[in-house]
């Protein structure tokens, strides 16, 4: 943590109180600085500016002036696109990302029918209160998540064979497709492993690296510096080829939704030489030993042998199963073979009190967290092997955070998508800042939730080969419900 930060934050730590230069400090109250709402909110990105973010928002998107942190104001909405075209409109659009002043708008998330439209719109956003559609690049697969950098989109090609990354050259307003890889392309044996089980979930390109999390299949490194060439460069993490391989159809889905594997997000600091990956994860038990999933840390200076330096536990929860309590979220195959949901497009049925990781930021010494009711975290990761928590806010019987983004030094925002599916979701803005909730409400059953203590890891290193040595994986929540998938993946 950069000195004038330290001073200014003032505290930080676990606890109510610290030390500094020998007197003790209380944390100041920590809560949001403001709020506004945006109907289903999914991912959110901010502008290189700083003033703007963009939210996904499930049926579209919203542009959101967030110059006055305090005063978060909607610029526009737009909804139902591509309503008049086949298939149409876009439907499960859960993320966005933003490159200069053009936006991608990606989806489907799942596979929601053979005929329906997938792919992404590209916005000219120059003026986000006017944002104006310039093209539309269709695909044969859905897009769970996408990366948009240089005038590329890195798209995670679920395809239900070779789930690769696709890259798509959007120069001119014109997107074409340049390029692809898969983990197949390094070893053909993985076509063994169902493909849900190594489902591509997200990518990360940084300095012409793209970062895969292939859910249990581990993480991928991948040269895209030549979008039209790209090379293995390393994997590690993950459980064994043949592991998978042998896992019964039966016990797939447990598989998915608990650990080890759930490879979710993965991302780089700046300098590329610290990696931090989460797991989406559940308890399939009923013992709470495979749920909910953490972070990790690790030291990835030298590639070729990544290291593991510490782990952020997820906060505690008094149920961390992964029974409906979004239904709405999920493909109709999980939900209906999960046998809990008698309507999947509303809130009936719910149940479970997620606490899991799910998308973070990096800036510098910071880490920026969400954990759907969990709430969102703030660390200091300037010692990344001892991360420390600076702040911790959560209100799960209202709010269940998608992703928290670094806007400045000043403040982060933070996309909630409501809860039980009732529409109420929001962007959040908060202090960039330690600090301490006050009264905040329980996560279980006797207590306030608190998370197990950060921990070192137990010597773990790995190497890279084709075959993975550890475990990791892909959906969960956010990922290609098993029987839709196969749906998908079997259609001709």
């Amino acid at each position: 943590m950069r000195r004038r930060e330290f001073l200014r934050a003032a505290a930080v730590g676990g606890g109510s109180a610290t030390l500094l230069s020998g007197v003790s400090v209380a944390r100041e109250p920590y809560r949001p600085l403001g709020n506004v709402a945006v109907r289903n909110a999914k991912e959110a990105v901010v502008g290189s500016d700083g003033k703007i973010a963009f939210v996904a928002a499930t049926d579209g998107f919203a542009t959101v002036d967030i110059a006055d942190p305090a005063n978060p104001t909607v610029l526009a909405e737009r909804r139902g696109l591509l309503g008049g075209k086949t298939g149409g409109p876009l439907s499960q659009i859960w993320d966005v990302k933003v490159d200069g002043d053009r936006l991608l708008v990606a989806g489907p998330a799942n596979p929601v029918g053979d005929d329906a439209l997938h792919g992404f719109a590209l916005f000219d956003v120059s003026d986000p209160a006017n944002p104006e559609r310039v093209a539309f690049h269709e695909t044969k697969f859905p897009i769970h998540n996408a990366m948009f950098t240089d005038g590329t989109a890195y798209l995670t090609g679920n395809d239900g064979d070779g789930n690769p990354l696709v890259m798509v050259d959007t120069s001119n307003d014109s997107p074409t497709e340049v390029g692809r890889w898969s983990m197949l392309d390094v070893n053909s044996n993985w076509s063994k492993v169902d493909s849900w089980v190594r489902s591509l979930h997200d990518v990360w390109v940084r300095d012409g690296r793209a970062y895969l999390a292939q859910w249990d299949a581990g993480t991928w490194v991948v040269d895209v510096s030549d979008p039209k060439n790209p090379s293995h460069l390393a994997h590690f993490g993950g459980r064994p080829l043949d592991e998978l391989a042998s896992i019964p159809s039966e016990k797939e889905r447990d598989a998915v939704i608990g650990l080890p594997g759930n490879d979710h997000y993965v991302r780089t600091n700046d300098d590329g030489s610290l990696l931090v990956r989460n797991k989406e994860a559940w308890d399939t038990d009923g013992k709470g030993g495979n749920g909910p999933g953490g972070m990790e840390l690790w030291d990835v200076s030298n590639l070729r042998r990544p290291r593991k330096l510490s782990e952020i536990p997820a906060p505690a929860t008094k149920d961390p199963t992964y029974d409906l309590q979004f239904p709405n979220l999920l493909p109709v195959g999980v939900a209906s073979a999960h046998g809990k949901c008698h309507d999947c497009t509303g809130g009936a049925g719910a149940s479970g009190q997620w606490t899991t990781s799910h998308n973070f930021d990096i800036a510098g010494d910071r880490l920026y967290t969400s954990w759907y009711q969990g709430g969102v975290k703030l660390f200091d990761i300037g010692d990344p092997a001892n991360p420390r928590e600076l702040a911790w806010w959560r209100n799960p019987k209202k709010t269940a955070f998608w992703t928290a983004q670094r806007v400045s030094d000043d403040f982060f925002v933070a996309s909630s998508m409501g809860r039980h599916g009732d529409g109420k979701g929001g962007l959040y803005t908060f202090p960039n800042r330690a600090g301490e909730q006050e009264n905040p409400p329980p996560l279980t059953a006797g207590g306030n939730g608190t998370g197990g203590a950060i921990s070192a890891p137990k010597n773990e290193s790995t190497s890279t080969t084709e075959q993975p040595g550890f475990g990791f994986g892909v959906a969960g929540l956010s990922v290609l419900g098993l029987t839709a998938l196969r749906r998908f993946r079997n259609r001709e």
